[in-house]
């Protein structure tokens, strides 16, 4: 099985505003081209063999760099957009709650319940990126993944076979920032199978 190495891309102006950026298209800050020139030092010396991408600003941008530092195409995955939060994306947390209370609370109590007006829900982000991530788990080495939060956040929670309540609504994840993920080959908690094995039973 594969490294996976999970690597956020650079802040942009919503992630300086604790704005939900959702899956709107943003340029890096200066301040993000910064995260981007320090993730490049700080991987230098660490072995990737495969370099895959949101297909969404900044992780764009971040996948672009890294790969042109190492020589390496980057395979962007167009169903490894970031979660689509609809009429909230540009909103902040805070006025989310002001506006939508009710809303809110279910929100925070049952994520994977809502569905922000135009958008989509966890649970549906969540198979979707299920399903996007059985190809590069087949891979050998040390496969990266370029995705900002909350993508990262489902991308982390899929893998370690989390249940769905373990995934935040919203993140504050660290721009800039890489871990390196090992894969669940168990059950999760509430019964659902790792991604490894639902792509071998999807292939029986």
């Amino acid at each position: 099985m594969p490294r996976i190495l999970l690597i956020r891309p650079g802040c942009t102006d919503f992630d300086e505003q604790h704005r939900i950026q959702g899956n709107l298209d943003l340029p890096l800050t200066d301040r993000g081209r910064q995260q981007v020139n320090k993730l490049l030092q700080e991987l230098a010396e660490t072995t990737i063999d495969v370099l895959y991408s949101s297909p969404c600003e900044p992780a764009r941008s971040t996948a672009a760099a890294i790969g042109e530092a190492r020589g390496l195409a980057v395979k962007e995955v167009e169903t490894l957009h970031n979660v689509n939060h609809g009429l909230w994306q540009g909103l902040t947390i805070d006025e989310v709650r002001r506006k939508h209370p009710r809303v809110f609370k279910q929100w925070q109590e049952s994520p994977e319940a809502i569905c922000p007006p135009g958008g989509e829900t966890l649970t549906e982000a969540v198979e979707r990126v299920r399903k996007a991530l059985e190809k590069p788990v087949k891979k050998k080495g040390t496969v990266g993944i370029v995705a900002a939060d909350p993508l990262a956040a489902i991308i982390c929670a899929v893998l370690r076979g989390a249940a769905l309540d373990a995934i935040p609504p919203a993140c504050e994840g660290v721009c800039g920032s890489w871990e390196l993920l090992e894969q669940n080959l168990t059950k999760t908690p509430s019964g659902e199978f790792s991604i490894a094995e639902m792509a071998a039973l999807r292939q029986q």
